[in-house]
């Protein structure tokens, strides 16, 4: 990136502040130039299992960005090591995984129906109280939105959001219920197309 410059052995730093502020740059470097850091794509894997959360957070979202340019497929293999933070039990942990696996699934549409499979799992999954699987589901929910043409066309997709329309987190609720409002609508849309051809 312009005007930046990442050094990856700050991320091992004793310093938190550089330690924080590299793993920041290295999520920026990732969304915008993901091509640079890909070559240390197995650098942040071995972050994410590390028992730094705050690095395991970061290293997830490189992992997200960097499968926009996953020529090499090496990503499609992290898939299920990725999906298994889903149940770790860690709403945060969690959150960011889904956010990765979200970013994988529009990159890797071959890997889509898989992905959304393991998303919606959550709801089943022990965190550590009901409020944070709640907010994890909101997370999920989020996730879905952004493939609303293959979500609509899942029964187990659209269950999902239909139970959710009773989650006791009110916000959850509220998501559910609009994703599903317009699920419907881009499905009469499309049938109305349809029609007039």
């Amino acid at each position: 990136m312009k005007g930046m410059t990442l050094h990856l052995e700050d991320l091992s730093s004793r310093d938190p502040k550089i330690k924080y502020a590299c793993a920041k740059m290295a999520i920026a470097v990732s969304r915008e130039d993901p091509g640079e850091l890909y070559p240390h794509l197995d650098f942040f894997v071995t972050l994410s299992e590390g028992e730094n959360q705050i690095i395991r957070w970061a290293a997830l979202q490189v992992i997200g960005n960097l499968s926009r340019v996953d020529g090499k497929k090496k990503i499609d293999r992290l898939i299920p090591r990725l999906a298994a933070f889903l149940r770790c039990g860690k709403m945060i942990t969690a959150a960011h995984a889904i956010g990765a696996l979200a970013q994988i699934a529009a990159h890797k549409p071959e890997h889509r129906g898989g992905i959304l499979k393991e998303l919606i799992k959550v709801e089943k999954y022990t965190y550590d109280t009901p409020e944070c699987r709640n907010v994890a589901i909101g997370h999920v929910i989020n996730a879905l939105a952004g493939f609303k043409d293959e979500v609509k066309n899942r029964k187990d997709s659209v269950m999902f959001l239909k139970r959710q329309t009773k989650n006791t987190r009110a916000a959850v609720r509220k998501k559910a219920g609009e994703l599903l409002k317009s699920l419907v609508s881009a499905a009469g849309k499309n049938g109305a197309k349809k029609k007039s051809r």
